[in-house]
């Protein structure tokens, strides 16, 4: 009996525990989608200095970040199938590469076609990177540690938005905009001989068809969406001081969404058809859970304000308050450093209380950030703008960990490839959404001003504190759905073997 009873007190235990190549795979897929997303978000601030270097028109340059989000959105979506169609090292080793080749193409790019085309080869690989760590986590990690693990997804996903600006600027000001890729491209190439000779595969392959049709679909409806967000906001606020045509004055942006409204109707209807036989190129299965639902819709909300208040406030704090670009960085740093700290800890709270204690106080937080931006001016200290950046970090912090792990925990396993896609599709296009919507007031504010004689300080306040308070008043809706987000009750059945 006693025997009996040992063995029965050490079963949570062995649950508990991840598979030592499991977990080397978790850390591989971390540390290359950490620098996947640090390369995506230094180029905000960066696109300036390109713009003059390489004496190009500041429409232009900004395609350079236009392409990168255009190619995420017709990769993230097929990443469902290819997760399942393909063996996890296969599907790394092709991320990886593309990504350290994109990045190599870049560096030594001796002008602006072969500096965009290693850009589109960056982003075809950044793009699996997320579903396939997601995918992976739920796939090796015990229910009762995947909030443990989910938090250091969540520290990857806040920490490296918030990091991108600060090293760009010192990077920038002191080295040449050639280094951003040259700093990235050794730890690529570490990753990927690292995984070349470490990474094994985990889980099993399907050998399903492939849909032509509905990878074209995808890529009109979320290319097309993020497309025309992306030139809505994009390419008027970061060079407003150059006199670019204010937000929203050209319909082409405004057809590019709606052309991509009615395809992705069509890509709907067309993934319903095919989800019968189970052949669809992205399940949407995975919507008739209401907690999936509901935590896919506060993760948009959140990404709509941090994707927005990292391209706006860079611009605020260079254009009104007069901080280089160095400076607006490190206003970032205090607080990327604390959520990265928080990580962890935050999923272990998962772990142990589930998702509200973290979610309620992390929207609201978020929201307050908001509004406390939104009453900034001319005369605001840069230690309040450090402090409620602060804030807002606390608040991701404590978003992003429950809202991964209450998502995909309420799927089936057959589905988190599928939910992991669909949940960074969403992200995609909600970060699209809030950069186009806070950029756009604040050019359209900014120009207003400019037309009137006002400077670009005076003039600019104004439309970052409108932006500012629209952005607070959505992330409030956050707030309230956080209320009803769930633990899902998941059980420890064995992963597909590993091979």
């Amino acid at each position: 009996m006693n025997a009996d009873t040992t063995t029965a007190s050490a079963q949570p235990d062995r649950a508990a525990e991840i598979d030592p190549a499991g977990m080397r795979v978790i850390w591989l897929l971390l540390t290359a989608a950490f620098v996947a997303i640090l390369n995506e978000t230094t180029m905000a601030i960066a696109i300036p200095e390109l713009n003059r270097t390489l004496g190009i028109p500041p429409e232009q340059g900004q395609w350079l970040t236009s392409a990168f989000m255009l190619t995420m959105a017709v990769v993230i979506p097929t990443t469902g199938f290819l997760i399942q169609r393909f063996t996890t090292r296969q599907i790394f080793l092709a991320a990886i590469t593309l990504f350290a080749l994109g990045t190599a193409i870049c560096l030594v790019s001796p002008g602006f076609l072969t500096l965009l085309t290693g850009r589109v080869v960056q982003a075809a690989g950044t793009g699996i990177m997320l579903p396939l760590l997601m995918t992976t986590i739920m796939n090796v990690v015990p229910a009762r540690s995947r909030g443990r693990m989910m938090g250091r997804v969540g520290m990857v996903i806040a920490l490296a938005p918030a990091i991108g600006p600060t090293l760009s600027g010192v990077v920038l000001d002191s080295l040449g905009w050639r280094w951003l890729f040259g700093i990235v491209l050794p730890i690529a190439l570490v990753a990927m001989a690292l995984g070349a000779r470490w990474l094994t595969n985990l889980g099993v392959t399907t050998r399903a068809p492939i849909d032509v049709v509905s990878i074209a679909l995808s890529a009109l409806a979320f290319g097309g969406i993020v497309f025309g967000l992306s030139q809505l906001g994009g390419g008027h606020g970061a060079e407003a001081t150059d006199g670019a045509a204010g937000a929203g004055t050209d319909a082409a942006p405004w057809l590019a969404v709606v052309a991509g409204v009615a395809f992705l109707g069509v890509f709907v209807w067309r993934q319903l058809v095919l989800q019968r036989r189970s052949a669809a190129l992205l399940d949407l299965r995975v919507f008739r859970s209401r907690n999936y639902v509901i935590a896919v819709l506060i993760m948009a909300i959140v990404a709509l304000s941090m994707f927005g208040t990292f391209s706006l406030l860079p611009q605020y704090l260079q254009n009104v308050v007069g901080l280089n670009a160095t400076q607006s960085g490190l206003v970032l740093l205090p607080g990327s450093v604390l959520m990265g700290v928080l990580g962890p800890l935050m999923g272990r709270v998962y772990d142990a209380r589930g998702p509200r204690t973290l979610l309620v106080p992390g929207t609201i937080m978020i929201a307050a950030a908001m509004f406390l931006y939104s009453t900034a001016d001319l005369q605001t200290p840069v230690w309040v703008l450090v402090c409620t950046q602060i804030m807002m970090s606390l608040g991701l912090a404590g978003s992003f960990t429950p809202l991964f792990s209450a998502s995909l925990g309420s799927l089936e396993r057959t589905l988190y490839s599928h939910g992991s896609a669909a949940l960074n599709t969403l992200q995609q296009v909600a970060g699209a959404a809030g950069t186009a919507l806070l950029i756009s007031v604040y050019s359209s504010s900014l120009h207003a001003g400019q037309a009137e004689g006002l400077s670009v300080a005076e003039a600019g306040a104004p439309g970052a504190q409108q932006a500012f308070f629209i952005a607070g008043c959505i992330a409030v809706v956050a707030v309230v759905l956080a209320f009803f987000v769930i633990k899902p009750e998941e059980s420890d059945a064995p992963a597909p073997a590993a091979h």
